[in-house]
């Protein structure tokens, strides 16, 4: 079995417990886990409410509360432009969560080569 190295976290990255149990909370819903992901999809540009409305095909209301709770949660960014709202998948946060995942990876694995390569990718300690 190959591990895979994920890129290093730094400490100032890391996040703590709860922050991170509130961003995954934020994305514990499967329509608010499509809009994310779409959002993630749609890259920099974000997408209007109504692009989103589109391609996941929840309802107006129903898609606001979501937006909202993932908003809340730090998960996506909303500005608005004029009268058009744009959401952006906010990727920073998302990394982090990530990170958070992973920092620990491998830490109570058997010392095998390649556990001790994929924890000093993640640390930036020497294996």
């Amino acid at each position: 079995m190959e591990i895979t190295a994920y890129p290093k976290t730094s400490p100032a990255s890391t996040l703590a417990l709860e922050e991170a149990a509130q961003g995954f909370a934020a994305c514990g819903s499967e329509p608010r886990l499509t809009v994310l992901r779409l959002l993630v999809r749609a890259g920099a540009e974000g997408l209007t409410v109504g692009e989103v409305q589109e391609r996941s095909g929840l309802p107006a209301s129903t898609l606001a509360h979501h937006l909202g709770f993932l908003a809340a949660g730090g998960l996506v960014e909303q500005e608005r432009r004029g009268r058009t709202v744009i959401n952006c998948a906010a990727y920073g946060r998302l990394e982090a969560l990530a990170a958070f995942l992973l920092e620990e990876c491998c830490v109570d694995a058997c010392p095998s080569p390649a556990a001790r390569a994929a924890r000093a990718a993640l640390t930036g300690e020497p294996s």
